[in-house]
C-alpha cells in the first residue's frame, strides 16, 4: 500500500484518492508516491494485456484505496466509445528504423485525452470516496491541447465546473477555437494577456490563495501536477512497448529509447513511472524547441527560467516553468534540496542541482532541442518520402530522436511520442509541405485535399460551432475571475 506525499514535505501523508481531489499539495508541492518500490512489477503482468487491461493493472498499483473492483468500472467507462482506433494509442511504423505512438485519436485529437477521459472519473469517484460534499471547480492552465480535453472530458460532470486559462495568441486557431466553442453547462474557457507559464504560475498561486473560493466550492486541477492525470500517461509506454514486440521490432526484455516532446515535463515523467515499475527502458530523450529550458538542464543541471520566452509553431510546449520536474527532483534530489531548488526558483529564477544529481538524471534522460525550421524540415521530408504527416510537436520530437541516433549510433529501438494530429496546426503543416495557405477553415480543407489524412471527428465541424466564451483578462485579475464564476 502506498501513500502520497508533497514533495516539499514528506510527513503530509494521504491517499491517492485524495491526493486526486486535491490536485495540488497545499505547500504547493505536488503528489508522489512516498514508495517507488510498491509500484515495482513484472512488466508482463501489464504487456499481456489489451490497452485497458493494462490500464487496469498501472491505476491500481497507483491508486490502491479505489480497489480492484472500482478501477475495473472506471477504466471501462474512461475508454469507451472515445476512441477512433481500438488500440487506442496505435503504433505506426515510420520507415526502416522510425515509429510513432500515435496518442491523437481521443475527442480532442491530442496525446491530453487519454489521461483526461480518465481523471473526471477518478475525480468524481473520489469525491464519492471521501464523503467531499463542496462542489469541485477545476482550476486548468493550458499551453493548447490541455485546454481543450479538460474541458471536453469534465463537459457537464456533476459536482464540477472548470475554468480554463489559456495565453491571449499563445494557441493555434484552431485550438483556440476547440476551448472557446465548448458547450457544457459547467465550463469556461478564459484568455489572459501573458504567456502560459504566467496562467499556470496563476493557477498554482490561487491553490494556496483561494483553495476555496466560495461556500461550498473547493479547487482542484486538471494540469499534470494532479497524479490523477499523469498516471494515467504510463500505461501508453507499456502499449509502445507490446506494440514493438508483436512487430518483431525488439525481442521481449530488449530495451527502448522513447523520444518525447515536452515543456512542463509531464508526459517525460509518467515514462519514468513506467521505468520505475519495470519496464525496459534505456533512455528518455527530452525534446523541446527553441524554448530550450529542459535541454540545458539536462546538460548542465542548471535551471534557467530567466530567458527569453519564445512563440514557435509548436506552442504546447511553449514552456519555461516546468511543473513536473519537481517529481523527479524529489526522488533524484531528496526533499531538502527539492524545497530548497524550489525556492531558489521562486526567488532568483534559477537553480543549479549538484554534479552526483545530475550525473544520475543523466543515466535516464537526455536533452535535446530542435528549431522551428527543423521541425518543419522533418515535416515535409518525412512526408515527401515515408507519406506519414506529423504535427508541428512531433516533428520536433523527430528531429531530435534523428540527432540522437546519428550521434549515438544506438541499435536500441526508438519510439517518438506523438503530440497531436497535424490538423489542429494546418497552417504551419502546410507551409512545410510548400503549399500556400490562407484562413484556418481553408487550411483544413488544403490539408485534407493535399495529403488525403482523414479530418479527426472532433475536429471536423470546428468553424461552424457558436463561441460560447470570449472572455479576455489581465494575470492579476484571475483571482477575482475564479471567486466572480464562483
Amino acid at each position: 500500500m502506498i501513500n502520497y506525499i508533497s514533495t516539499r514535505n514528506s510527513n503530509h501523508k494521504i491517499t491517492s484518492s485524495k491526493a486526486i481531489l486535491n490536485g495540488q499539495a497545499p505547500d504547493g508541492g505536488l503528489y508522489i508516491p512516498d514508495n517507488l518500490e510498491a509500484i515495482k512489477l513484472d512488466y508482463h503482468e501489464v504487456t499481456s494485456k489489451d490497452f485497458r487491461g493494462m490500464a487496469k493493472v498501472v491505476w491500481n498499483k497507483f491508486f490502491p484505496d479505489y480497489g480492484e473492483a472500482v478501477i475495473d468500472e472506471l477504466v471501462e467507462k474512461s475508454y469507451k466509445d472515445k476512441f477512433s482506433s481500438d488500440a487506442i494509442t496505435p503504433l505506426a511504423k515510420v520507415g526502416d528504423k522510425g515509429y510513432v505512438l500515435e496518442l491523437y485519436h481521443g475527442p480532442t485529437a491530442a496525446f491530453k485525452d487519454v489521461a483526461l477521459s480518465a481523471l473526471p472519473n477518478l475525480l468524481t469517484k473520489a469525491r464519492e470516496m471521501n464523503d467531499f460534499k463542496d462542489e469541485i471547480l477545476i482550476l486548468t492552465a493550458t499551453s493548447g491541447d490541455t485546454g481543450s480535453a479538460a474541458l471536453c472530458g469534465f463537459s457537464d460532470v456533476p459536482g464540477t465546473k472548470i475554468i480554463v486559462f489559456y495565453p491571449d495568441g499563445g494557441v493555434s486557431e484552431t485550438q483556440k477555437l476547440q476551448m472557446v466553442t465548448a458547450a457544457g453547462a459547467n465550463t469556461c474557457a478564459c484568455a489572459i494577456k501573458g504567456n502560459f507559464d504566467d496562467a499556470q504560475t496563476g493557477v498554482k498561486k490561487l491553490f494556496k490563495e483561494i483553495p476555496q473560493p466560495a461556500a461550498g466550492v473547493s479547487l482542484s486541477s486538471a494540469n499534470s501536477i494532479n497524479i490523477g492525470r499523469l498516471v494515467p500517461q504510463v500505461v501508453y509506454y507499456f502499449a509502445a512497448y507490446k506494440q514493438l514486440v508483436d512487430l518483431g521490432a525488439i525481442a521481449d526484455g530488449d530495451k527502448v529509447d522513447f523520444t518525447v516532446p515536452t515543456g512542463n515535463f509531464g508526459d517525460i515523467m509518467a515514462g519514468y513511472f513506467a521505468m520505475k515499475m519495470g519496464l525496459p527502458v534505456n533512455k528518455l530523450i527530452c525534446a523541446s524547441n527553441k524554448n530550450d529550458v529542459l535541454t540545458e538542464f539536462l546538460e548542465t543541471g542548471h535551471y534557467d527560467r530567466k530567458r527569453t520566452f519564445y512563440k514557435t509553431t509548436s506552442p504546447s510546449m511553449d514552456i519555461l516553468v516546468s511543473s513536473n520536474l519537481e517529481r523527479l527532483l524529489y526522488y533524484i534530489c531528496g526533499e531538502e534540496h527539492t524545497v530548497k531548488y524550489m525556492k531558489e526558483l521562486a526567488e532568483n529564477g534559477e537553480y543549479q542541482i549538484t554534479p552526483a544529481e545530475l550525473a544520475e538524471i543523466q543515466s535516464v534522460f537526455v536533452g535535446l532541442a530542435a528549431s522551428d525550421e527543423e521541425g518543419s524540415s522533418a515535416i515535409g521530408r518525412i512526408y515527401n518520402e515515408e507519406n506519414y504527416l506529423m504535427d508541428t510537436h512531433t516533428s520536433i520530437a523527430w528531429s531530435c530522436y534523428e540527432k540522437y541516433s546519428s550521434a549515438a549510433s544506438s541499435s536500441v529501438a526508438n519510439v517518438v511520442l506523438s503530440t497531436a494530429s497535424p490538423y489542429k496546426f494546418c497552417a504551419s503543416v502546410l507551409k512545410a509541405l510548400e503549399l500556400p495557405t490562407a484562413s484556418d477553415r481553408e487550411n483544413m480543407a488544403k490539408c485534407h485535399e493535399a495529403t488525403g489524412a482523414p479530418i479527426p471527428g472532433g475536429l471536423a465541424g470546428i468553424f461552424e460551432r457558436p463561441i460560447h466564451h470570449t472572455d479576455v483578462i489581465e494575470i492579476s485579475d484571475m483571482k477575482d475571475y475564479v471567486i466572480k464564476r464562483c
